[in-house]
């Protein structure tokens, strides 16, 4: 019967992006482990080193994050911050414009992120440049982090870590948040160890400068593209767990699901602008396939095929194993329910929002696919607020 050749097809899908690439990378890293040689990382390796912030109407943020850059342990005189406030018209740059040792690229129009890069990026005369954004804060020891790992003339690039601030309670928002993060950590290492990381976070991320690549200005998601168009010339994109960057969770649901939706559509922009690397890097465009392609188009729809086709399945046989499994997906959807009824309150059990936040991560993607062939989006960011 056809119908249940593609139920059990969507169920080994759904199963092997959450569960199969994770245990498969598993797998893998323990025999490299078995057969491989103990290597010495240079721990005395301090290049000079430029720390970009591209900022937009960030006023009431930025002198926190100028002193979380000034607590930074790396060598001040090798460590060159460069701010670009293109478009602020908050102040930002009268403010930026006190510190002496800050370089600060400023213009009236806004062109969106990736064109501040761009802009800013000819004026890097490093051989290092660290991306942060003005909300993150960053460890003392993040850069020290990142640059360990790009003295290797294999790696271009390296991801730092993201942790979400939260406190003993946290809401439906803030807890799905952390607990995705975790597991993308857990992934990014796992990957990072095998190969190479499927792309960075804005948050946090270094790459080697004359690798960089000027990258079209209707990018949405250009941490992602710049990282992996570092990968696409045959160089790794390294994971740099002990660097982290700390930032705090959305407000609300609402302002989540617009990030969301926001980061959907620049997923679909970059796979259909990079569609080469789904097929033509080997076990990159294996990694890219798994960890980000099936994510991006057959996951979200698959939530619902599953349901529907599970639910017809167990009307016409109640005594098998279709009818547990809809039960079992009825039992998750009550959770999503409950997570979605205490989104605005605060538990200690923050567990019972996954089903909720996954169910709503999904959605987003759905909203994204619509939102990009609508052409609804901008490279300007609409910012959420934060928590």
């Amino acid at each position: 019967m056809a119908i249940k050749i593609i139920f059990w097809v969507l169920i080994f899908i759904l199963l092997y992006s959450y569960l199969g690439y994770i245990f498969i990378l598993f797998i893998i890293k323990q025999l490299k482990n078995l057969r491989k040689k103990n290597t010495h990382i240079q721990n005395n390796y301090e290049p000079e080193v430029s720390l970009i912030i591209a900022a937009y109407n960030e006023k009431e943020i930025i002198r926190q994050k100028i002193e979380n850059t000034y607590k930074i342990d790396y060598s001040p005189e090798k460590l060159h911050l460069i701010w670009i406030t293109d478009g602020s018209d908050d102040g930002s740059e009268k403010i930026l414009q006190g510190y002496p040792n800050i370089i600060l690229l400023h213009q009236p129009e806004r062109k969106g992120k990736i064109h501040a890069i761009n802009r800013g990026m000819k004026y890097i005369k490093t051989p290092i440049v660290i991306f942060s954004d003005a909300n993150s804060m960053l460890s003392a020891n993040s850069v020290k982090e990142l640059v360990k790992e790009l003295n290797n003339p294999e790696v271009g690039c390296v991801a730092g870590n993201k942790r979400i601030f939260s406190g003993m309670k946290e809401d439906a928002v803030i807890a799905g948040e952390s607990i995705y993060w975790k597991i993308e950590s857990l992934i990014k290492n796992l990957e990072s160890s095998v190969n190479s990381v499927i792309g960075a976070a804005g948050e946090l991320f270094a790459i080697k400068s004359e690798l960089f690549e000027r990258v079209d200005n209707d990018i949405i998601l250009d941490d992602f593209v710049i990282s992996l168009i570092i990968a696409r010339k045959g160089y790794k994109i390294k994971f740099a767990e002990k660097a982290y960057a700390y930032e705090t969770g959305s407000a609300s649901i609402n302002d989540e699901i617009k990030r969301k939706v926001r980061i959907a559509a620049g997923s679909i922009q970059t796979m259909l602008k990079m569609k080469d690397l789904i097929y033509k890097y080997g076990f990159l465009s294996f990694q890219y396939l798994s960890h980000k392609i099936l994510r991006w188009t057959i996951i979200p729809f698959s939530f619902i095929f599953i349901f529907l086709i599970n639910a017809w399945l167990a009307f016409i046989e109640p005594d098998s194993l279709y009818f547990l499994i809809f039960l079992l997906q009825l039992f998750f959807y009550l959770f999503v329910i409950v997570g979605y009824l205490l989104k605005d309150h605060k538990i200690k059990f923050r567990f019972i929002f996954l089903p909720f936040y996954v169910f709503f991560m999904n959605y987003s993607l759905v909203k994204g696919w619509i939102k990009y062939f609508r052409k609804e989006y901008t490279v300007n960011w609409d910012k959420a607020k934060r928590a």
